[in-house]
């Protein structure tokens, strides 16, 4: 006797420009399709059908086509990938056939799926800019060990200093003849700088909404960025059930 369901399962294997799926029907059947990644592929897609129990898995993508299907009507379940080993570790892995056991796994137990949640949309902006000073003082990083790298070539050593006060204090010791080279890396530095300082202004402003953050940033080495990033991921984990854990991404 076959199998019926009251829902719909559908697995959405997200690629980066196109999507494959697998609709598991009420009556046991199967339906596959390709569509674009992108929001008017998906509202095509999902938009007028029945509502529908859709499975994707955490990735780049994954925030706005949750909100894209769920706007369509459908209950979205967040899989984590890391705990997917049927499809991670699949010796037969396919875009195509991810989808069908994602919609498989959905119908049949959703806690294999370890379902996660993603911050709202204000706390993952809060987010993206400590990430976005971190990759700013990761490229100040590699800059400055690239011009004591190159100044070494030449038997010259420039002092030990910060990261912050690097062009100021070893500007005025670079051989003549590297400064072709080094000039347009001191005026990057000073740029990089000053964008740095107004990312920590923005991070002090975004750290006054948590008054938690006063807190975690009292002993000693722990800083306003590092109290910011843990209280966003606490509040991240805030609310969770046993069957479906945050994540932060």
């Amino acid at each position: 006797m076959t199998k019926t369901t009251t829902l719909e399962t559908i697995g959405c294997d997200i690629g980066d420009k196109t999507s494959e799926i697998c609709v598991l029907k009420t009556n046991g059947s199967k339906a596959e399709a390709s569509i674009r990644t992108t929001p008017k592929g998906m509202m095509e897609f999902f938009s007028g059908r029945k509502p529908a129990h859709v499975v994707i898995e955490v990735g780049a993508h994954s925030r706005w086509v949750s909100q894209v299907i769920e706007k369509c009507g459908h209950r979205v379940t967040i899989a984590d990938p890391r705990r997917l080993k049927l499809i991670t570790q699949s010796n037969n892995k396919t875009d195509r056939r991810d989808a069908e056991l994602l919609a498989k796994l959905g119908r049949a137990d959703e806690s294999l799926l370890s379902p996660v949640t993603h911050r709202n949309d204000q706390m993952q902006a809060e987010l993206a800019v400590a990430k976005a000073r971190d990759l700013l003082v990761a490229v100040r990083t590699k800059v400055v060990n690239h011009i004591r790298g190159v100044t070494k070539c030449y038997g010259s050593r420039l002092p030990k200093c910060s990261g912050e006060s690097f062009a100021r204090q070893t500007a005025s010791q670079i051989p003549a003849v590297l400064k072709p080279a080094a000039d347009p890396l001191y005026a990057v530095l000073e740029k990089l700088e000053e964008e740095i300082r107004h990312f920590d202004k923005q991070i002090e402003e975004i750290a006054e909404r948590y008054p938690e953050t006063r807190v975690v940033s009292q002993p000693k080495g722990v800083g306003t960025l590092t109290a910011l990033v843990f209280m966003l991921a606490a509040h991240a984990h805030a609310g969770r059930t046993h069957a479906v854990r945050s994540i932060v991404i």
